[in-house]
């Protein structure tokens, strides 16, 4: 019965493994332009934390992404749900700027490992293309 147990806990285990491998790592900086990442993204204050650099928007701008946020320059997005399909990644968050919060939907085609496509349901042809900065 023990064995048992052990065998089904471990198939488990390794069913979780595999699906959380198999999600896209976002995580990083992402800027519209790959060759403007060090213009649009500065390392600030003793911690060297990454943020936005003034005038951020007249290169092209682009957003933060932590394990559980999404960060613009003038928004703070809390992470409520993400679910990765292969190259689609459909992500749902509550955002907060100065003076109300609202929830937004983000859905996001991977290119490659250092490109994502920011697609917009409804709207022919709207798209926005990120690349991811390695400082």
């Amino acid at each position: 019965m023990r064995s048992r147990a052990c065998a089904v806990l471990s198939i488990g285990l390794v069913v979780v493994s595999v699906d959380s491998a198999s999600a896209f790592e976002l995580t990083g900086a992402w800027a519209t332009s790959a060759d403007q990442c060090r213009k649009v993204f500065a390392h600030k204050g003793r911690a060297n934390q990454l943020t936005f650099a003034n005038f951020s928007g007249v290169y092209g701008g682009g957003f933060i992404a932590e394990p559980d946020r999404l960060r613009g320059k003038f928004e703070n997005c809390k992470i409520k749900s993400r679910k990765d399909d292969g190259q689609n990644i459909n992500i749902i968050v509550g955002c907060a700027s100065g003076i109300m919060v609202s929830n937004v939907q983000f859905f996001l085609k991977v290119v490659d490992d250092d490109t994502i496509t920011r697609q917009f349901p409804g709207i022919e042809g709207m798209e926005v293309n990120y690349h991811r900065c390695k400082f």
